[in-house]
């Protein structure tokens, strides 16, 4: 989760040379540019959850992949709740159903969610090539009928769901989108470089908080057992260069949501912006 910093004009963001080596792009732009320090980026520290919020402030309890196991976590206090993604383990109706029942027990005055690699059934493009396929990976998702999921979102009947669009709530412009680099074939994975692009050229100037899935290029996205990094060099490029949100809220990556001796499979943070004026 980070901080951007204002617009400066039109940018074309194309292909970068390191895309398909995001541990080498790391290296380059860590070394010749200094793209993960300030001023470029500045990261958002967690607060503890039952921290007073400063009057005119807006409270924003950014939490993500929950993997429906909701039970036990301990909410912050806030105004709105974003969730980046993998709320369930396959997409299950059912566990949407779980989920959207635990959401309609929180009190935030908003809260918006985007799929992650595992809303399977999220995916429609996925789950058409998956009926295609033998039926030994996902054998409990390939079971499904149509009919189950072709409408899954509407389940999530306490939230507002971002699939590659927008909304804006108390003067906020928050926009959400669940690609990933491709990763074992899982939902919403897209080849690195221009099939990723695409998506994240959908993404409007303006937008006040960016919603994504997984991270951007050296923000979380360390893997320790295969010593590379993972984040998208597409969207750091998109992020710095032309959307500049004042917020990118992201998950994703479990190994680099935090040290080994205390990685959880729910990562939970609070950010708090100014009040923006009408």
């Amino acid at each position: 989760m980070a901080h951007g910093i204002p617009s400066q004009g039109k940018v074309t963001i194309t292909v970068d040379e390191y895309s398909s080596n995001p541990t080498q792009a790391f290296t380059h732009y860590n070394i010749n540019q200094s793209r993960f320090q300030p001023p470029h980026v500045h990261m958002v520290d967690p607060i503890p959850y039952d921290t007073p919020k400063p009057a005119g402030h807006t409270r924003f309890v950014c939490i993500s992949d929950t993997h429906s196991r909701t039970d036990g976590i301990q909410m912050p206090y806030g105004d709105i709740l974003l969730h980046t993604g993998d709320f369930t383990e396959l997409g299950l109706p059912s566990e949407v159903k779980k989920f959207n029942d635990w959401l309609g027990n929180l009190p935030y005055e908003y809260k918006i969610v985007i799929a992650g690699n595992h809303e399977l059934t999220f995916d429609k493009e996925f789950m058409a090539d998956l009926v295609k396929q033998d039926y030994y990976r996902f054998p409990s998702v390939s079971k499904l009928k149509p009919e189950d999921f072709d409408n899954v979102q509407s389940l999530l009947t306490n939230s507002i769901y971002l699939q590659d669009s927008e909304v804006t709530v108390k003067g906020f412009r928050i926009y959400g989108a669940p690609w990933t680099p491709w990763f074992n074939g899982w939902g919403f994975n897209l080849p690195r470089g221009q099939s990723l692009l695409d998506k994240w050229n959908l993404i409007p100037e303006g937008t006040d908080i960016l919603m994504t899935h997984g991270p951007p290029l050296g923000f979380r996205d360390w893997v320790p057992k295969e010593l590379q990094r993972v984040g998208c060099v597409e969207l750091l490029n998109t992020v710095q260069r032309r959307v500049r949100p004042k917020l990118h809220v992201f998950g994703g990556i479990h190994e680099a949501g935090a040290p080994a001796s205390q990685q959880e499979e729910s990562m939970t943070m609070v950010a708090e912006k100014d009040q923006m004026r009408s």
